[in-house]
């Protein structure tokens, strides 16, 4: 069952959250813009309010919430109700797919990666973005997370676990990103992402489906 209520009770405190780690935020947009060019024909998967598809230029996406829906709508995207488990899109019909800190979200993760695999065509681009449980800043979000309203009923993962349920479903993995490195506090201007994992707690993973 989609875990909406958190998001659907309290939107402006998310909204919030994205002013005032701006530089975190600004960081996490540059690890996903740069590492891979974004075509047209892109979704995100759990678009929640178009704080990233709208920055990014991404013009649909799936959401079960409906309250961080109508916010998306407000910025201009385009959004369908849905989970990512059951993504309500053609096969074969996407050239890109977005997914940013929905991964710790989903009841079933291999079900939604295996979806994604379904929905992009041969060559299509999925990035991930999400919060490495074995970076010094996920720790952090772990011991902390039974006291968050968001991260209560999150599942977190460390990119190793992710890499290996991407190639499960049938990924090729295209390169990593990470960024956000220090503490939420410590940070106050926008960083630059480095290759690799480890370091960051913001890991991005740019997945490419083989041709065929």
């Amino acid at each position: 069952m989609p875990k909406t209520k958190p998001f659907d009770e309290n939107l402006n405190k998310y909204e919030l959250w994205f002013k005032n780690y701006k530089a975190v935020y600004e960081s996490e947009l540059e690890a996903i813009k740069i590492i891979t060019k974004i075509p047209d024909n892109a979704i995100e998967i759990g678009v929640g309010s178009g704080l990233f598809s709208f920055p990014l230029g991404i013009k649909k996406g799936i959401e079960p919430s409906a309250v961080m829906a109508k916010k998306a709508i407000q910025r201009g995207v385009e959004v369908i109700s849905g989970t990512a488990e059951s993504i309500p899109c053609k096969s074969l019909s996407i050239d890109y797919v977005l997914m940013v800190t929905t991964i710790c979200f989903v009841d079933d993760v291999q079900k939604s990666l295996n979806e994604v695999y379904r929905i992009l065509k041969p060559g299509g681009s999925f990035v991930l973005g999400f919060v490495d449980k074995a970076s010094p800043l996920g720790e952090v979000y772990l011991e902390f997370k039974d006291k968050n309203i968001f991260y209560k009923d999150a599942v977190f993962f460390d990119t190793k676990e992710l890499l290996a349920s991407l190639k499960y479903s049938g990924f090729v993995i295209e390169k990593i990103n990470q960024t956000v490195f220090g503490m939420l506090d410590e940070i106050k201007s926008k960083q630059q992402p480095i290759e690799g994992f480890g370091k960051g707690g913001f890991v991005v993973i740019h997945a490419i489906k083989p041709e065929k």
